[in-house]
């Protein structure tokens, strides 16, 4: 099989952390987050890159990743603007794009192999990034053979505030049967909490499975994905707020029975930043990394 590619969902205005947070530098030497997935997926083996940006800081975005990235990997972008919606929806409105699932979408005419997906801003670790690439080169592309990488939810959530996570049922032989996105989940009480639709704080193990968005598809996910959006947006089209999910892509593929999400395990230690105060963990865990020689202290030094 080919080598896969990797989508990188850069997208996001990053309003509860105040700003471009898939832009901002957590090192002396000026790393992003981004920087770390890139180096890790070189190392894996995939063999594009595919950025979904917005066109206002495109210029921005390419003067940092473009120069890094030259003559080591195919490089490709695409845009989520607001706008991007058939006309009959088009809200004028509307501030914000439609959400990670529209998000995937903007790659429908690029990707043609593969792939994987990813947050601009979340740390997934090199041995993640290697048993997804080493599954999806493994996968027919003409099949609808999903993967998701999974984590422990006590390991991925920030001391300063809520967090959105993709709740997730795993079966004995090691698939996904239902995804739920928690969009409030916080340590509260000594323990974990999430909220209902009505604002109730309900209890949650702290070693639920969940997603954190890495997902790896093959282009088959694009045909459910286009269905499942347009019909979420004849519900939700006046909701100026309403985001379509990526999670919610995956669990009504699986709820259909149209297609199956392995789960794959890594011992990879996931970190990223929601809000401000997280910047500083992440920069001692990856000054840490750096120090034990998991990453050079230049990554693209040639």
């Amino acid at each position: 099989m080919g080598k896969p590619t990797l989508v990188i969902l850069a997208a996001g205005m990053g309003s509860r952390y105040g700003g471009l947070k898939q832009m901002d530098a957590f090192t002396p030497e000026g790393d992003t987050i981004i920087d770390f997935s890139l180096y890790d997926a070189l190392q894996a083996g995939f063999g594009k890159i595919v950025f979904i940006i917005r066109k206002h800081f495109e210029e921005e975005f390419k003067s940092k990743f473009n120069k890094k990235l030259q003559g080591k990997i195919a490089v490709d972008y695409v845009y989520q603007e607001v706008d991007k919606v058939p006309e009959a929806y088009i809200n004028p409105d509307r501030v914000k794009p439609w959400g990670t699932g529209h998000a995937l979408l903007m790659a429908k005419d690029t990707v043609t192999e593969n792939f994987a997906i990813i947050n601009a801003d979340d740390f997934y670790g090199r041995e993640a990034f290697i048993a997804m690439a080493e599954a999806l080169r493994h996968t027919d592309k003409t099949s609808c053979n999903f993967k998701t990488m999974a984590y422990l939810l006590k390991n991925t959530i920030s001391d300063y505030g809520y967090v959105s996570r993709g709740e997730c049922q795993v079966n004995d032989r090691g698939f996904l049967i239902d995804v739920t996105e928690r969009t409030h989940i916080e340590k509260r009480n000594g323990g974990l909490m999430r909220k209902d639709k009505e604002g109730n704080y309900i209890s949650i193990d702290e070693n639920t499975i969940v997603s954190m968005n890495f997902w790896g598809f093959t282009p088959r996910c694009f045909d459910f994905a286009e269905t499942l959006f347009l019909e979420f947006l004849k519900h939700n089209a006046a909701d100026l707020k309403a985001e379509f999910y990526l999670p919610s892509i995956v669990n009504a593929v699986i709820q259909s029975g149209e297609a199956s999400v392995e789960v794959l395990k890594s011992d990879a230690r996931w970190f990223g930043v929601t809000y401000k105060e997280d910047k500083a963990v992440v920069q001692e865990n990856i000054e840490a990394l750096k120090r034990a020689n998991v990453y050079p202290k230049n990554l693209w030094q040639l």
